[in-house]
């Protein structure tokens, strides 16, 4: 059997901070030395070679300018090999052979388009989200990732796939009574799914500002069942209800035609009214009244 050879750890690039120079003096130099320069050309007032190296010497100068704004960052690499990222606002100068890549530091937003996965419990659901999100450690983004944009992305959509298989779109018999559901508990989930793009986007220097869902709904080919059944639960909810509310009516006209001693029923003629009071009061329709001109017991 062949040894396996131990692998070095990958060295991971952390952002460092990079001083650069006023550019603001450096630009007044440079206009120095390349007026001097023509000045002394003009007037013959140095050998030619010397004017010329001073105006060559503010033109190299030239290069190394660069401007950079509120919540922007440069990383600067010199011949291949990382410097450093200035985030030093403002006309900035450094060495002109170093090459500079800028990238925003702003907050950003990604809305995904709506997903069609599985929660959990298999049934089809569409679900899409608006994450915000920002660039914190330039050297990450750039050099550990080939383009951040994609990544956040990809691992945006790969996440919000997960996410969904965690909870059920919605309550039922199945489920625990306090058990989250993707309808019901917005708020959890969305703090499940923040922390979630934050272990997926660390390798890559972004942070994620907010996570919420956008877009929560059964697919087409089961929403019709799905309607059906939330309106079953609907009714027999407000059925269950009803026949509360009717019961406590039923048993408060009892007690008061008990105390007032208004009429003395038997224990027939009590079940008979409960139950027509319960068909009055339950009937989803308005009820047709017989009027008894006989006695009570005909």
């Amino acid at each position: 059997m062949q040894e396996k050879t131990p692998t070095t750890p990958r060295k991971v690039r952390k952002e460092r901070p990079y001083r650069s120079i006023n550019g603001y003096g450096v630009s007044a130099v440079v206009l120095l030395l390349i007026a001097v320069g023509i000045w002394a050309l003009v007037q013959r007032l140095m050998p030619l070679p010397m004017s010329i190296l001073l105006i060559v010497i503010g033109l190299v100068l030239i290069p190394g300018l660069y401007m950079l704004q509120p919540n922007e960052g440069i990383i600067l690499t010199l011949f291949g090999e990382y410097q450093g990222t200035d985030r030093t606002e403002g006309l900035r100068w450094t060495n002109p052979l170093q090459s500079g890549q800028k990238i925003s530091l702003r907050a950003r937003n990604l809305n995904t388009p709506p997903l069609k996965v599985n929660d959990k419990r298999g049934n089809p659901v569409e679900i899409g989200a608006a994450v915000v999100w920002r660039v914190y450690d330039t050297a990450q983004a750039v050099f550990e990732i080939d383009d951040y944009n994609k990544f956040v992305a990809i691992q945006a959509e790969a996440a919000i796939r997960h996410l969904a298989t965690l909870y059920a779109y919605d309550s039922g018999d199945d489920l625990q009574s306090e058990e989250t559901t993707l309808r019901a508990g917005l708020d959890t989930v969305a703090d499940a799914l923040k922390d979630e793009l934050n272990q997926r986007f660390a390798s890559a220097g972004v942070e994620v500002l907010d996570a919420k869902l956008t877009h929560l709904a059964y697919a087409p080919e089961i929403a019709q069942v799905m309607l059906r059944r939330q309106q079953a639960v609907a009714i027999v909810s407000a059925r269950h209800q009803i026949v509360a509310g009717a019961v406590g009516m039923v048993e408060a006209a009892l007690k008061g035609l008990s105390e007032r001693n208004l009429v003395v029923l038997d224990d027939e003629r009590k079940a008979s009214m409960v139950s027509n009071l319960l068909v009055v009061l339950c009937s989803d329709r308005e009820t047709q009244p017989v009027v008894n001109t006989g006695t009570l017991y005909t």
